[in-house]
């Protein structure tokens, strides 16, 4: 008989794979060419880095691009290597379901349901950033990956950090879901409970960053994962045959990810591969953490940090790093933002689900509460085409998506007792 051990060693021997060649980086703020780096922040005046694409570089046509194998890598030029991924290979395009019921609720021509639900591997959008992320990791030769999380990312860093043979550092706040905490301690990473809220978590992260040398996806490796959520972006538009919706709405935790889909969406009409506008980016926060949502609306100079009070911990940032280019984003495209109570999530969460047969999660579930709310406003119109981002699994948070669920009838096995169930339905 096989033995099997319980507990596999998270420090076993490293595999060596050729990497791909990171893209030099800039500052944004002073322009100064830092280079190819592990670093989140220009060391001259503390400005966010980006990636510096050549802008001489040969683009595909849609043709060649449909001919590509369906991950996030079929648009390779838009992220930030050169040469081929060696790690997390399979990520990316997940289903573009249209719902019609929702779009008559919602009172707009077309909806579609973006559904990183079922995203490979963890179940959530950041598998895409932790694909770029990883990769950059292996390219700067950092042999151990982390992450501050509220439970999506240490999913996706877990499960990465697991087929590459890399061992994983992740911090996580010491009351997050269990569900979250089982779906990254099944991969055997270095899982660490924090007392304190994720901006605690984060600013322990930013500190390990320097002393280790480690790649903290989400800090000093921040500039290359970040382009990873651009390819949810690009999905849609190619899954709409080369056309733009008229508007987006998604969840916002630090901003990213509504500051990347508006930098996809400029990035394929520069490049002539889509056919319209630009959509208009909609945000949507929990009330009990949206510092985003209220920068937005009240056209403050700056983000005023949130102490976050929400079952929505996925979203629960209260001092979001992007929340400037995420106001740009919304604010630029004739968007908008808006944030939700608890007990709305949960019937967001309900609805998608009886609506279109997807379980998400409470981030997921203030994107639908959100769209209702939008519609009823008048900042969506009947002849909009929405497309509705969804970026996590319901399995992830049970207990949210348990508020107002009535329990089950038990019955005897018994004919008749099934027929006074359907009597009493009529």
């Amino acid at each position: 008989m096989t033995t099997i051990p319980s507990v596999l060693p998270n420090d076993a021997p490293v595999r060596i794979v050729r990497a791909p060649e990171p893209l030099p980086l800039y500052c944004t703020r002073c322009a100064a060419d830092v280079g190819a780096s592990a670093q989140a922040l220009c060391s001259t005046c503390l400005g966010p880095l980006q990636p510096q694409y050549d802008t001489a570089r040969p683009l595909p046509s849609r043709r060649e691009l449909r001919s590509r194998a369906r991950s996030i890598w079929r648009y390779s030029e838009w992220l930030p290597f050169r040469g081929a991924p060696v790690l997390a290979q399979q990520v990316g395009f997940t289903p573009l379901l249209e719902a019609p019921q929702l779009a008559h609720e919602l009172g707009v021509a077309r909806v579609w349901v973006k559904n990183d639900a079922v995203s490979f591997p963890s179940l959530s959008f950041k598998d895409r950033v932790v694909a770029t992320a990883l990769n950059a990791a292996q390219a700067f030769g950092l042999t151990t990956v982390g992450c501050a999380s509220t439970g999506n990312l240490a999913n996706a860093v877990a499960a990465a950090a697991a087929a590459a043979g890399l061992p994983a550092w992740i911090f996580i706040p010491a009351d997050l879901e269990v569900a979250k905490v089982v779906g990254t301690s099944v991969y055997g990473p270095h899982l660490v409970r924090v007392r304190g809220t994720y901006d605690d978590v984060n600013r322990l992260c930013a500190q390990l960053a320097d002393r280790f040398d480690w790649g903290i996806v989400n800090v000093n490796l921040r500039a290359y994962y970040g382009e990873g959520s651009k390819t949810m972006g690009f999905e849609i538009v190619d899954q709409l045959d080369w056309r733009f919706p008229s508007a987006v709405i998604a969840p916002m935790a630090g901003g990213s990810l509504v500051t990347k889909l508006h930098k996809a969406f400029s990035e394929f009409a520069a490049a002539g591969l889509a056919h319209g506008s630009v959509p208009r980016i909609y945000g949507a926060q929990a009330s009990g953490c949206a510092p985003i949502v209220r920068f937005v609306q009240s056209n403050a100079r700056a983000v005023t940090p949130e102490r976050p009070q929400t079952i929505v911990r996925s979203l629960a940032i209260g001092n979001p790093a992007d929340a400037p280019t995420a106001r740009d984003a919304i604010l630029g495209t004739n968007g908008w933002a808006h944030a939700v109570d608890d007990q709305d999530v949960a019937i967001g969460i309900r609805r998608l689900a009886e609506a279109t047969g997807i379980f998400t999660e409470t981030a997921g579930g203030v994107t639908v509460a959100a769209a209702y709310a939008l519609a009823q406003q008048g900042r969506l119109t009947p002849d909009d085409e929405v497309v509705l981002c969804i970026t996590g699994n319901g399995l992830k948070t049970i207990d949210a998506a348990a508020q107002g669920i009535s329990e089950a009838p038990e019955i005897p096995a018994r004919l008749s007792a099934v027929e006074a169930l359907v009597a009493a339905t009529v």
